[in-house]
């Protein structure tokens, strides 16, 4: 006879022996098992997360300088059959308390060996990178236990010999230094900037000028080439127009010479008619009378 025994998925029950000299372990985790009476031996074995504080005290750095370092870590033991089996053959029948100081004591020595490594600013500045590397140099160490690290972080980082202080009063005159030499760099820039946006406003409005100048040269120019050619384009026609003026003027005196040397030709041949007369009148009034009186004497 015997007994179902069931768990969560939060543990893991841990069947060992069995009828018929069966030597085998059999795990189970979320589900249930079957263990005999008398013969089997079933134990329990928390997959919950722990949560961890490795503390390294007074640790010295590559500089020799002791630093106080306090994280938290995260780890759990893993359900892959092959590493819940090793978890088993070093955690079973251990307390939660023993497991977490085993994993605790094997977090503080990498830390320790770790901080020996670094100096302060690269442990203080750069936090995560530090962290990552304890986590990726202890995760080896921790999983031939079968743990797997979820997470760790750096908590706090401190020392009693006041390095990190004058450290953060020397970043903090740097700051400040590199605040007023920015500050000086952009009025320097600034100034520097209006100057250029001063003579670039001052070349613009040059060039506008010039263009506006050499616009109205070449407008004044024109109206004068313009002006040049109406006035000699007048000149022209006005000249043209005396000339033809005169042209007329001419062959109007002409014709009136013509009508006046007709006019002449007329009374000439009209006084040669009355000189006709006259001595035809004279012929018949004087001289034929006295003809006749001659004749008759």
């Amino acid at each position: 006879m015997g007994n179902i025994h069931t768990c969560g998925p939060n543990e893991c029950i841990v069947i060992s022996g069995g009828c018929c000299g069966s030597t085998g372990t059999n795990m189970v985790s979320g589900s249930w098992g079957w263990a005999w009476w008398f013969v089997t031996d079933v134990q329990r074995m928390s997959l919950e997360v722990m949560t961890l504080n490795p503390i390294c005290d007074k640790v010295e750095t590559m500089q020799g300088v002791p630093l106080t370092v306090t994280g938290v870590a995260q780890v759990k033991i893993m359900k892959n059959p092959e590493l819940l089996g090793i978890a088993a053959e070093q955690f079973l029948g251990k307390r939660h308390k023993e497991i977490a100081d085993t994993i605790l004591q094997t977090l503080e020595g990498h830390l320790r060996a770790i901080l020996g490594t670094l100096t302060v600013e690269e442990v203080y500045k750069d936090r995560d990178q530090f962290a990552t590397l304890v986590r990726d140099i202890a995760s080896p160490d921790v999983g031939r236990m079968g743990i797997e690290i979820l997470s760790f972080t750096i908590k706090d980082v401190y020392d009693n010999v006041e390095y990190l202080e004058s450290l953060g009063k020397t970043q903090t005159a740097v700051v400040k230094r590199d605040a007023d030499i920015g500050v000086a760099q952009a009025n320097r820039d600034a100034g520097i900037r209006e100057a250029e946006c001063e003579k670039s406003a001052m070349d613009v409005k040059y060039s506008t000028d010039t263009k506006i100048e050499d616009n109205s040269r070449g407008f004044k120019l024109q109206k004068a080439n313009f002006d040049s050619e109406v006035n000699t384009a007048k000149a022209e026609a006005q000249l043209a127009y005396e000339l033809q003026a005169a042209k007329i003027q001419q062959k109007i005196r002409n014709e009136e010479i013509q009508i006046q040397v007709v006019e002449r030709r007329k009374q000439i041949e009209i006084e040669e008619q009355e000189i006709t007369r006259k001595e035809k009148e004279l012929i018949s009034t004087v001289r034929l009378p006295a003809e006749s009186e001659a004749y008759k004497v």
